[in-house]
C-alpha cells in the first residue's frame, strides 16, 4: 500500500484496514492531495484480497470530516466546479473521495464518526455500509447558511435518512445540528457509544464481517445497494446473477459443515 500524507493507513492481520482522515488541524477537511490519495487508496483496497473490511474515521476527537478545506480552494488542483466552456462539464469532490464512485470498492466500509460530520463529509457517509458514532458526534450541513446550494450532499443523505429529516438538516444549515442520539433514532447511525469505546465498537463489527466468506459478504452488500438504487423488479433481475456469484461452493460446504457440527457463533444483543 502506498504512503500517504493526508491519510493514516493501518492494516491488521484480521482482514480489517483502518483509514484515518489525517488533517486534524483543519477538522480533517479535504484538500487536493486528500482527494487524490483517497481515490488511490480506494482503488488499491479493491485489489488487496487481504483486506476484507475497511473502517473509516477521522484524526482526533473534534471532527470526522468537515468537507472541502476552504483555505485550499485557490489550489487549481482542487477540482470543484465547472470546467471547460459550458456548465455541462462539472468536477465534483465526490468523484474523487467516495469509495464506490471513486474506487468502485464493494467491500464493506464502516464509518466511525468521532466528532463533527458536515458538508462534504456526506460524500463519504453516503457510501459507507453503516455508521457507528461517538456520543459527542454531530451532523449538519452549513451550505445554505453561506449561500450555497446543498445538492450532492442532500442526494447522498436521502439514501440514508427520511425525507423530512434530510430537508430539515440541509435547509437549516448552521442553525441546527443533529446529535448522535437523534441520528440513531432516525436511522442515520446504527450504534452510539462513548468516545473511548468507538474504536473497540467499530473494530468488533469489522472483525465479525471480516471473519465471514468475502464473496458472500460482498454479494450481499451489492444486493442491498442495487435494491436501494434500482426499481424493485430491476433489482430482482440482478439478484438472479448475484445469488449465483455470491454462493461460493467451498464457502457453502464449510458453512454447512459448521452448522451440522452443532457449534454456534458467539453473539451479542445490540
Amino acid at each position: 500500500m502506498g504512503r500517504f500524507e493526508t491519510l493514516d493507513y493501518e492494516a491488521g492481520e484480521d482482514g480489517v484496514a483502518w483509514v484515518t482522515l489525517d488533517r486534524p488541524e483543519v477538522h480533517n477537511a479535504f484538500d487536493a492531495r486528500m482527494l487524490r490519495e483517497l481515490r488511490t487508496l480506494w482503488r488499491e483496497l479493491r485489489e488487496d484480497d487481504a483486506v476484507r473490511v475497511v473502517v473509516l474515521t477521522g484524526a482526533g476527537d473534534r471532527a470526522f470530516c468537515t468537507g472541502v478545506d476552504r483555505g485550499a480552494l485557490a489550489d487549481p488542483e482542487l477540482r470543484v466546479g465547472t470546467r471547460g466552456g459550458t456548465p455541462l462539464h462539472f468536477d465534483d469532490p465526490g468523484d474523487w473521495i467516495s469509495p464506490k464512485t471513486a474506487g468502485d470498492l464493494w467491500k464493506p466500509v464502516i464509518a466511525a464518526v468521532n466528532g463533527m460530520a458536515c458538508g462534504g463529509a456526506f460524500y463519504l457517509l453516503g457510501q459507507v455500509e453503516f455508521i457507528i458514532a461517538a456520543e459527542h458526534a454531530t451532523f449538519f450541513d452549513p451550505h445554505t447558511t453561506y449561500g450555497m446550494a446543498s445538492v450532492f450532499e442532500s442526494m447522498a443523505m436521502l439514501q440514508r435518512m427520511p425525507l423530512g429529516e434530510v430537508m430539515r438538516m440541509q435547509l437549516m444549515g448552521n442553525h441546527e445540528r443533529i446529535s448522535a442520539r437523534r441520528a440513531y433514532e432516525i436511522g442515520l447511525v446504527q450504534e452510539v457509544v462513548p468516545a473511548s469505546e468507538l474504536r473497540e465498537a467499530a473494530g468488533r463489527a469489522a472483525a465479525a464481517l471480516a471473519s465471514q466468506p468475502p464473496l458472500a459478504v460482498q454479494a450481499t452488500l451489492r444486493a442491498v445497494w442495487y435494491a436501494q438504487e434500482l426499481g424493485y423488479r430491476q433489482a430482482l433481475d440482478v439478484a438472479k446473477t448475484l445469488i449465483q456469484v455470491g454462493n461460493d461452493p467451498q464457502s457453502l460446504a464449510e458453512g454447512q459443515a459448521a452448522f451440522a457440527s452443532g457449534a454456534r457463533t458467539p453473539w451479542r444483543l445490540r
